[in-house]
């Protein structure tokens, strides 16, 4: 759901400035993806995770999820922190809204759907989250 705060879009808890210019071209290429949808719309759904949550969730190894973060991240879709030896990635604040609303649709769409139906599920699933202990 979108509605304006202070002039910006608003939508799920972060406000967007739009200022971010994204080619759709590129966009789409990227959403081309099976793993990176997977790992946006968990992203979108849970707001940050960590490489292992995204191993454990979408069943990759951590080669494969972090190439396709790096390209996701590479084109500004992403952001990450560093914390301790572990990164996390979560949405860009300053993706546009156009790109958000995509986003937003292939969560609603695909929430019913294999195999993203199941991501959410294996990963609520999965032991030691590092939101509760740091994962090795």
């Amino acid at each position: 759901m979108q509605s304006i705060i202070y002039g910006w879009p608003y939508i799920r808890g972060i406000v967007y400035t739009g200022a971010m210019k994204l080619k759709f071209s590129k966009y789409f290429l990227l959403l081309s993806d099976d793993t990176r949808q997977r790992s946006l719309m968990l992203l979108r759904q849970e707001g940050e995770l960590c490489v292992c949550e995204l191993m454990h969730a979408i069943g990759e190894i951590q080669p494969k999820i972090s190439r396709h973060l790096a390209a996701l991240r590479d084109a500004g879709v992403v952001i990450s922190r560093r914390q301790g030896q572990w990164i996390y990635y979560r949405i860009n604040p300053e993706l546009p809204a156009w790109a958000c609303q995509v986003l937003d649709a292939m969560v609603a769409e695909a929430a019913k759907q294999k195999p993203f139906s199941t991501d959410l599920t294996a990963l609520a699933a999965m032991p030691d989250r590092p939101s509760a202990v740091c994962c090795a």
